[in-house]
């Protein structure tokens, strides 16, 4: 069984027992958190497809790790003025894993 769902702002297929990388969310490491907003749930051919949300649908996750995503190096230049500025960014993840599908 698979569902999509949404949070923080991006969309994820995932299936039971699948490790996923999502934008921080404030959950302590080892708790349960509940995923109200699926998209579309299903397996094989029986496939339900939400409106915008499947009615009653949840997924359950567990917190596996709260991280820093690899840096993201931002570097700006002018040619010809001497300007030069680099930057580096690392994003917060969070390292979700899948428990279980609820139709």
């Amino acid at each position: 069984m698979f569902a999509v769902i949404k949070t923080g702002g991006k969309q994820y297929k995932v299936t039971e027992n699948e490790l996923i990388d999502v934008e921080k969310l404030d959950a302590e490491t080892g708790k349960k958190i509940k995923i109200k907003e699926v998209l579309m749930v299903g397996e094989g051919a029986d496939v339900k497809v939400g409106d915008p949300m499947v009615k009653g649908a949840e997924v359950t996750a567990e917190v596996v790790d709260q991280r820093r995503d690899r840096k993201v190096v931002i570097f700006k230049k002018k040619r010809r003025q001497n300007y030069r500025r680099k930057a580096g960014h690392r994003q917060h993840k969070t390292v979700l894993k899948i428990v279980g599908i609820k139709a």
